[in-house]
C-alpha cells in the first residue's frame, strides 16, 4: 500500500476514534454512491452527520482541509443526498471536517471543522 493510503488510513482511524470517544454513534464507513465516498457518516442526538477526514504529514501543501475544494463539496452532496435518500432521513444534517497532520515522531494534531460548508 502507498505511503499516503497508509496515511489516510491511519487517519480515518483516528477520526473514527475521536468521533466515538465524543459519543458520535458511526452509522457507516466509507459510504459510497456513484463518484463520490464519505468518509464517515455517523449520528449524534438527532443530528446527521457527514465527515470528510483529510490526513497530511506536513503542511508543506497547505493543511489537510484546504483540499476539499468546490468539486469534492458537490461529491460529499451528492452522495449525503442519495444516502439520506435510502434511509429515509427526517432529522438535521451537517457537513464536517476532521483534519488530521500526523507527523513522524511528533503526537498527531486533529481539528474537528463542525458545519464546515452548508449545501
Amino acid at each position: 500500500m502507498a505511503a499516503h493510503n497508509e496515511l489516510g488510513k491511519k487517519g480515518e482511524k483516528m477520526a473514527l476514534d475521536y468521533l466515538i470517544a465524543d459519543d458520535y454513534e458511526v452509522l457507516e464507513i466509507n459510504y459510497r454512491f456513484s463518484r463520490a465516498e464519505v468518509d464517515i457518516i455517523a449520528r449524534k442526538d438527532e443530528l446527521l452527520v457527514f465527515v470528510e477526514v483529510k490526513s497530511r504529514s506536513s503542511l508543506k501543501f497547505g493543511v489537510p482541509e484546504s483540499s476539499v475544494n468546490n468539486k469534492k463539496i458537490r461529491l460529499l452532496m451528492d452522495a449525503a443526498y442519495h444516502y439520506m435518500e435510502k434511509i429515509d432521513h427526517s432529522w438535521e444534517i451537517r457537513f464536517d471536517i476532521i483534519s488530521l497532520l500526523i507527523k513522524k515522531n511528533q503526537t498527531p494534531f486533529l481539528k474537528h471543522i463542525k458545519d464546515a460548508f452548508v449545501p
